[in-house]
């Protein structure tokens, strides 16, 4: 597959973070029987990486903003570029020796993903995509998986866990998908699952909250392999609500009329 040299730049700087990502998880599982525990270290793990990230990405375009989740917003100075950048996603996964996380790189120009880049260090998995270009897994084209019935989808979705999301409104929506498809999963990093959509591993995928960078680069993953998401009131402002959902067509409106539908009666 042919890439560009912006999708070329943001290759690298994922796979450089990536091997920083791997030698540390090796070092986090030795310190699972530590009293201080591997905390304090997947914090500087995080941060390292996205270091790594945010040099290679500027020196190759200096004039470009950036976002990323461990460090402050910095606005570029041509007004229409933006690195959105989450250096370690599935930090819980990381920090407890489970080799499920990810690298999340994308490119936002005019306020449109055009380019995305999710790295998987565990299993040496790429996924990378451009506007009008495709989407690929290494170097195999992805499609989203083309089943029209949830009855015989599995979803995934992300459960929110301690100070995070509201409990009480995701038992509802869990209780109506579970109820109508023929699994759901969890797993705990939602740049993997978005990739997951893309490659048509999930049939389709919800969850809120999230942040620009857990969404960005999966967002026109999907929509290059040809499905399609929206926000989980079915618009388009997933940054603003915080939400998403995906899937095919079909799926993604199943997804959306089981998530909105309202609390059932005593």
């Amino acid at each position: 597959m042919a890439r560009s040299a912006l999708l070329n730049v943001m290759v690298q700087s994922a796979l450089k973070a990536g091997r920083s990502l791997a030698r540390d998880f090796g070092e986090v599982q030795n310190l699972q029987v530590s009293l201080k525990g591997p905390g304090d270290y997947v914090s500087q793990a995080d941060h390292k990486a996205e270091t790594i990230i945010k040099t290679e990405l500027l020196r190759a375009r200096p004039t470009y903003g950036f976002m990323g989740e461990e460090s402050i917003e910095t606005p570029g100075t041509d007004g229409a570029h933006r690195w959105i950048v989450d250096p370690l996603d599935g930090t819980t996964n990381f920090l407890h020796g489970i080799p499920h996380f990810a690298v999340s790189i994308a490119l936002e120009r005019n306020n449109e993903i055009v380019a995305g880049v999710i790295y998987n260090p565990g299993t040496d998995e790429l996924y990378t995509a451009e506007r009008g270009g495709g989407a690929f897994l290494n170097d195999r084209r992805l499609r989203v998986a083309g089943r029209k019935s949830i009855s015989d989808a599995v979803i995934g979705t992300g459960v929110p866990h301690l100070g995070r999301g509201h409990h009480g409104q995701f038992l509802v929506e869990l209780r109506h998908v579970m109820g109508e498809c023929a699994g759901i999963r969890r797993m705990g990093a939602a740049a993997l699952d978005l990739a997951y959509v893309a490659a048509g591993r999930l049939d389709g995928f919800w969850e809120k909250p999230l942040e620009a960078w857990d969404m960005a680069a999966g967002i026109i993953l999907i929509r290059e392999a040809g499905g399609f998401v929206a926000d989980t009131s079915g618009g388009t402002d997933m940054f603003g609500t915080r939400s998403i959902a995906a899937g095919n067509e079909y799926m993604l409106k199943n997804v959306l009329e089981l998530v909105q539908r309202p609390v059932p009666a005593a």
